[in-house]
């Protein structure tokens, strides 16, 4: 099980808060809870990272044991690092899955091994045996997704959706919202592709909307892609053919290189959720539920749109530049 982990380049941190201990400072056995992401590298996950360890700080007897695949197309290695968890015997898992369906099982598998599974940021098809589901509503972020770009496009025009990654819930989610929303209050805006799938890196995302636009380019007028690979590789690809800041770009969590394109007025607006709260609910969550209080099924953290005009005021400046942990 070990070498398999290694194999798939796992990265783990565990953080252990100062202070974890019992105030009086009298020893107490802490909670171990597994916070496994979809991958490691976004910045997203980053501040994942930083509202979990929050919520450990304040519970003062708890360590997170931080656990994630390399890339956010490998099933096999989060299924790998789960039932690590579980022989571990960790207090419980807070788990991202990256696959609605193939992680179900082991979800199971854990609650019938006596550790419970707390879901965020995308949700499995069958919540039988998690404890709760803690995430951005993906459906109303599509739809303001579709909302915005209809603003900006005057009511109409031919637009691109580009998915994410067949089998993640989130941004499934995301695309439904969306379409439904064009389909059902903008009947003068034409969806010309749906079906593309740009894969889970920048760039298979960059090679995918180049494709599109070599196809599509002379009466595309809009694109709204997903996440943030998928986003700043459709940002590549607008740029390399001369498109970036003609066509209305709507992007989905921001990035370092996102937020400037938005400032420059290259990307047209992008979608925010709130990683700090959704990491530090997540395990709060889980706290509560170790610590015997109730804990409500399902917990929203928030869905906000920036756009070049608003991107400056405090409360969007922060979404944009969430704190991460170093």
């Amino acid at each position: 099980m070990l070498s398999r982990i290694a194999r798939v380049g796992i990265v783990v941190v565990a953080a252990i808060v100062a202070g974890c201990g019992a105030s009086d400072g009298t020893s107490s056995k802490k909670n171990v809870i597994a916070v496994i992401p979809k991958g490691t590298t976004h910045e997203f996950w980053k501040s994942v990272h930083l509202g979990a360890a929050q919520a450990a700080r304040e519970h003062g007897n708890c360590e997170i044991l931080w656990k994630g695949p390399f890339r956010e197309d490998d099933t096999d290695g989060q299924i790998s690092i789960v039932q690590d968890c579980i022989t571990r015997g960790v207090s419980g898992i807070v788990l991202a899955p990256l696959n609605s369906q193939a992680l179900v099982p082991y979800v199971k598998e854990a609650r019938t091994e006596g550790v419970p599974t707390v879901i965020f940021d995308s949700a499995l098809d069958d919540e039988s045996a998690t404890i709760s589901y803690v995430a951005t509503d993906n459906r109303r972020g599509g739809a303001l997704a579709a909302r915005e770009l209809a603003r900006q496009l005057g009511g109409e025009g031919n637009v691109i959706l580009l998915r994410y990654n067949h089998g993640s819930e989130s941004t499934e989610q995301r695309e439904n919202g969306f379409l439904e929303t064009l389909q059902t209050e903008f009947p003068r805006i034409k969806l010309i592709s749906t079906n593309q799938y740009a894969g889970t890196t920048p760039e298979s995302a960059l090679e995918k909307a180049e494709n599109l636009l070599t196809v599509y380019g002379k009466e595309l007028d809009g694109i709204f892609a997903v996440c943030e690979p998928n986003s700043a590789g459709v940002l590549g690809a607008l740029e390399q053919v001369g498109q970036a800041g003609k066509l209305k770009f709507i992007a989905f969590d921001p990035s370092p290189r996102l937020i400037d394109a938005l400032a420059e007025k290259k990307v047209s607006a992008i979608i925010l959720q709130d990683p700090v709260r959704m990491g530090y609910l997540a395990v709060r969550a889980m706290l509560d539920h170790l610590d015997g209080k109730p804990v409500e099924k399902r917990i929203a953290t928030g869905e906000f749109v920036a756009t070049p005009e608003n991107m400056r005021e405090p409360e969007i400046e922060k979404l944009l530049h969430p704190p991460i942990f170093d």
